[in-house]
């Protein structure tokens, strides 16, 4: 999975955080609500731009059938981060040694929360 640049972020965090699908006009307006970074007076060309990338890389999707057009997430944002773990993973020289690191960096909610979830996984 391609990885996100500042601006693709904070596009898709509007689209995570919508109930509905968004037309690039107004995830313009939202971005310059939020006025953080590079999402300060972002054009409509700047964000259909990001939309179109988006939607090659997989990320979005857009109604065709209306207009203008509407578009959202295809995955979820846990969805996306855990493919984005199981790419770092398939990265890893030693898989076994990175998982050991990072089970051993949890928290004792987090490693309860890791127990519990493997026990319904094998249970299956």
């Amino acid at each position: 999975m391609a990885s996100l640049g500042e601006l693709e972020r904070s596009v898709m965090e509007l689209l995570w955080n919508s109930d509905a699908a968004l037309t690039a006009n107004e995830l313009r307006d939202r971005l310059a609500e939020r006025g953080e970074g590079p999402a300060r007076a972002v054009a409509t060309t700047t964000v259909l731009t990001v939309l179109s990338r988006l939607e090659r890389k997989g990320f979005v999707s857009r109604a065709r059938d209306v207009r203008p057009h509407r578009y959202r997430a295809l995955l979820s944002r846990e969805e996306h981060t855990a493919e984005l773990m199981h790419e770092v993973l398939d990265r890893a020289s030693d898989r076994d040694a990175a998982l050991a690191r990072f089970v051993g960096s949890v928290s004792d909610g987090e490693a309860a929360i890791l127990r519990r979830l493997l026990d319904e996984h094998t249970h299956r």
